[in-house]
């Protein structure tokens, strides 16, 4: 069996602004599409990258600096966006993806293939991949008839941390 590829989890429909495109626009966007993370793109080439996050934090540096709510309005994705964003090949491994980004605590990985944008995969479909192999566990847990379990296949630690405590008395 061939291990999953980034292309078979990864959403294709990549939502994306130019680096024009103001911060007022970034975040209705976001708002409409229940997103976090935006590409800055010309065409289907990655520019950079704006979390909802990196919104948020513009807006509040503004409030300090006694700005009212035109500073959406007023400033371009260009001057907040992540340049130089790490992607990943549609070709590489799901699991080296996933690893990536959990010790990089990056929350998206645009997938770029012979320089175009073709996809961004986050950690969201990564809890899809676990919740589906979750599913296909219990599936396959249900199927097996008790007599095919062995004791360490059960978790019984809070059990036997007990007896243990018990048996030391």
């Amino acid at each position: 069996m061939m291990p999953a590829i980034v292309s078979e989890i990864m959403s294709h429909n990549v939502i994306g602004l130019p680096p024009s495109a103001t911060l007022a626009e970034a975040r209705t966007l976001m708002q409409r599409h229940h997103i976090r993370h935006l590409t800055v793109q010309e065409g289907d080439k990655l520019m950079g990258l704006v979390s909802q996050r990196d919104i948020l934090a513009a807006q509040e540096s503004s409030l300090e600096k006694g700005n009212n709510g035109a500073f959406l309005q007023q400033h371009q994705l260009s001057e907040v966006m992540i340049k130089g964003v790490t992607t990943v090949s549609p070709r590489a491994g799901v699991r080296e993806a996933a690893l990536y980004l959990q010790k990089c605590k990056y929350g998206c990985l645009p997938v770029v293939d012979k320089g175009k944008l073709v996809g961004i995969v986050t950690d969201s479909d990564f809890v899809t991949v676990a919740i589906h192999l979750l599913e296909v566990l219990d599936t396959q847990l249900a199927e097996q008839s008790p007599d095919e379990f062995d004791d360490d296949d059960l978790d019984l630690a809070m059990t036997r941390e007990g007896e243990d405590e018990q048996e030391a008395r």
